[in-house]
């Protein structure tokens, strides 16, 4: 059964990517392979597949490579928050627009702030209810700090807005 997958705009599909962990080798154009498979492909055959980050890879380590189409980050556990830091990376200092999805261990209560990092899809856990994490994705409806998902502050959008408190 394939994994359900929730996208930040809060459609649900059951599409989930083939993802290559340890010493397996990909079968498939499109898998996504750890970094250090990926970084020792050559150009051409990096571009067939995917990436996927574990919490201690240096998402700097890819300066200067094309990056591609699609990043996963691994979440092994629900405490470990670095994948939260390797997103942020990924979209400000590397510039990444593909799409990049959270997997492992991703609870519905990560889902809002997940997006407001820079992910742009995440592979539901098979006990979270796809309705509820939709609804996740709404927690708030005003942030005060700026992020990926919001480059303003709120103190700015109020002055763009002509609201003034």
């Amino acid at each position: 059964m394939n994994a359900l997958v929730l996208r930040a705009d809060g459609a649900v599909s059951g599409e989930a990517w083939r993802i290559a962990r340890g010493a397996e080798a990909p079968v498939e154009a499109g898998a996504l392979l750890p970094l250090a498979a990926w970084l020792a492909l050559d150009e051409a055959r990096r571009a067939q597949h995917g990436l996927w980050l574990a919490p201690a890879d240096d998402p700097l380590a890819l300066r200067g490579a094309a990056l591609p189409a699609r990043i996963a980050v691994d979440f092994p556990t629900f405490k470990d928050g670095r994948g939260y830091s390797t997103a942020a990376l990924l979209r400000t200092r590397l510039a990444f627009a593909g799409d990049l999805r959270a997997i492992g261990d991703v609870l519905i209560d990560q889902l809002f702030y997940l997006k407001r990092v820079g992910f742009s899809s995440f592979e539901l856990r098979a006990d979270q209810d796809p309705a509820a994490a939709a609804a996740a994705l709404r927690t708030f409806s005003q942030t005060y700090q700026r992020s990926f998902d919001e480059p303003l502050p709120l103190f700015r959008r109020r002055h763009l807005h002509g609201v003034h408190a």
